[in-house]
């Protein structure tokens, strides 16, 4: 284990990744020496071995992920022009004041008729939009998760702010595998010249999301009618809490989190996870022990134990499925095992 968080670690100080080969070098290297190791019982220095095994093998798959990702990133010629994308939406799609903002999953692009390779990825902001200036701002059509649209774009390369201590948003977005960013066009010229945008079909991909969706909604729906601005904030809080959706707590909410020390709080975290395990176990255990055949069938104390573990594994998924969230279940899914092993 300490060799493979050194090679994570090492090929993440790197200042530029090398060529995909190079990496590919590595990792068959670190292949050949697993299976010297293998044939050989005995080896002085076995100790060492196996941590610089670990080292090439987790430096050379860390850097391969990182090449590949890096081979789908935006060209630079493509950026600042209109691009007409066929995709479909792949998260929910936040509300904001100024219009929409949702993430595409993309399945084509063109621009000026020549088919385009865009990133897997990419976020759009759809701007509310008026006939003239006087004219009150229209705003944009609903959409939802799963939907397949064709919009016109203008997409660029995802820029962080340099400010000591700040949020990186170029790393948010890296770690989100989103690899530009950009907003949807929209005027009577590019529409009678590419099409307006246009909403294809509901599709069945991103069944969670879809989910997530309709639940943050019915939150909306019942907290938010009527309520004044304090309100409305809070109502965001609310559906973050309960979804996981993050992006629904306004930047100044945020601010105050973070200022006071609760930020941890407001997102799905391992606690939360841990807690609704024990929940649901005990929940579970206490109702199969209401049932003789149930209890012939399976010991109360090991339903309890995996349908917790099963339960906060559906719960991290509908929440995000966040590396916090995806450690948690992994750790509550070992002791698990461990227990019904019989091991300590």
């Amino acid at each position: 284990m300490a060799g493979g968080l050194a090679g994570v670690a090492l090929q993440l100080q790197q200042a530029a990744l090398w060529p995909w080969p190079a990496y590919a070098a590595v990792l068959g290297l670190a292949l050949l020496g697993a299976a010297l190791l293998a044939w050989a019982r005995r080896w002085r220095g076995r100790g060492l071995a196996v941590f610089l095994i670990a080292l090439g093998l987790l430096y050379a798959l860390c850097g391969l992920r990182a090449a590949a990702f890096l081979a789908h990133a935006l060209q630079p010629d493509l950026e600042g022009r209109d691009l007409q994308v066929t995709g479909v939406v792949a998260a929910m799609p936040q509300s904001r004041e100024t219009g929409l903002r949702l993430r595409l999953a993309v399945e084509s692009a063109r621009c000026d008729g020549q088919i385009v390779q865009l990133p897997p990825l990419i976020d759009l902001s759809w701007y509310a939009a008026g006939p003239g200036d006087d004219a009150p701002a229209q705003p944009p059509p609903a959409v939802h998760a799963g939907e397949r649209w064709r919009l016109t774009v203008r997409l660029k390369a995802p820029h962080g702010g340099r400010n000591p201590h700040g949020f990186d948003y170029e790393l948010w977005l890296w770690e989100q595998g989103v690899q530009a960013t950009g907003y949807v066009r929209s005027s009577d010229r590019l529409d009678a010249l590419y099409g307006p945008p246009v909403r294809l079909a509901a599709t069945w991909r991103y069944p969670v999301e879809r989910l997530r969706e309709r639940v943050r909604d019915a939150i909306l729906r019942t907290l938010a009618p009527g309520a004044d601005a304090v309100r409305q904030r809070a109502v965001g809080v609310v559906a973050a809490l309960v979804t996981g959706d993050q992006r629904a707590i306004e930047r100044t909410d945020w601010d105050l989190f973070r200022a006071t020390g609760v930020a941890h709080l407001m997102s799905i975290s391992g606690l939360h996870i841990t807690l609704f395990a024990w929940i649901a176990a005990a929940a579970i255990g206490r109702a199969w022990r209401r049932s003789t055949r149930l209890c012939l069938l399976l010991p109360a104390p090991t339903a309890a134990l995996a349908g917790g573990v099963l339960l906060a594994g559906a719960y991290a998924l509908f929440s995000g499925w966040g590396v916090p969230a995806q450690r948690t279940v992994c750790m509550l899914a070992t002791v698990a095992l461990l227990r019904l092993s019989g091991r300590r």
